[in-house]
């Protein structure tokens, strides 16, 4: 059995008829419908402030909605910003490293400033928390592998990956870009 007084909202109600005041009620000589115009009256205005506090709480909110869109927007532009920063080391990299090979590149010194960079972008993105995945000899998943063909293998154990010709991104543990595979199949 519960308790009734633990919410005084499921508490029933009487509603009693309210006396009309000696002041309020129609005078002698005045009719009762000089008394229902005056009542009247009263309910029109109160209408009229709950109409005008209505539209002002409409006003506010729409105000509020417009002002939480400029700083959603406000905020991609920031995070954008910094991701683009970050990208800028990268970049920077690259020029130094084509200025820096002077006439006669080596294939050695292009393979360096390959690797350096290649450092770099990785270092930006797991700044910034994007995730590379390389599932090679995993079990196929299709919700991060992208199956480009099925090759039959008696090596690796059916619906196994045996090569990855593109890797996955992962974002927040978000799918950002499904790994393209190729996929083990009975012979």
């Amino acid at each position: 059995m519960t308790d009734r007084k633990e919410n005084p909202f499921e508490e029933p109600v009487e509603l009693q008829a309210e006396s009309m005041p000696e002041a309020e009620a129609p005078q002698e000589g005045e009719s009762e419908h000089d008394w229902t115009e005056d009542e009247l009256s009263k309910a029109q205005q109160d209408l009229a402030k709950h109409k005008e506090a209505m539209l002002r709480m409409q006003a506010e909110m729409d105000n509020l909605r417009k002002r939480l869109m400029r700083d959603l927007e406000k905020s991609r532009k920031l995070a954008l910003e910094k991701i683009m920063k970050d990208l800028l080391q990268v970049w920077d990299s690259m020029e130094r490293g084509l200025d820096a090979s002077g006439g006669t590149p080596t294939v050695e010194s292009l393979k360096e400033g390959q690797e350096l960079t290649m450092k770099l972008l990785e270092k930006v993105m797991q700044d910034h928390n994007l995730e590379v995945f390389d599932p090679i000899g995993e079990p196929f998943d299709p919700e991060f592998h992208q199956a480009m063909t099925l090759l039959p293998s008696a090596d690796v154990e059916e619906n196994t990956v045996i090569e990855v010709l593109q890797k996955g991104f992962r974002l927040h543990d978000r799918l950002i870009r499904p790994a393209m595979v190729i996929v083990s199949q009975k012979p």
